[in-house]
């Protein structure tokens, strides 16, 4: 299971027909951007817990969905660790013979 934050809906209007009517919602996993299938009903800003492989798929209708990530839940408080801010520059290494 991942935790991921919604970042905006994805609108598909030209589609298989094995995606049926199912929303996409754009997510955010650490730096990377991802479509998960919204099982849910999220809105942008949301934090959701998204599962996948055939996990995914399961959850998002059926083992023959073709989902390799699915929004299972809506996290109803979470906050996310800060970031860590820059290591400070190693000191330079001591001169040779001391000088």
């Amino acid at each position: 299971m991942l935790i991921c934050k919604v970042v905006k809906p994805l609108v598909s209007t030209n589609r298989i027909p094995d995606f049926e009517h199912k929303h996409l919602q754009v997510v955010l996993d650490g730096s990377t951007k991802k479509v998960a299938v919204d099982a849910v009903g999220c809105v942008p800003g949301d934090w959701v817990i998204c599962v996948g492989s055939s996990a995914a798929r399961e959850a998002a209708g059926s083992k023959s969905y073709p989902s390799d990530l699915t929004i299972v839940g809506i996290i109803d408080h979470w906050e996310p660790d800060p970031p860590k801010p820059p290591a400070a520059p190693a000191a330079p290494a001591p001169a040779p013979g001391g000088a």
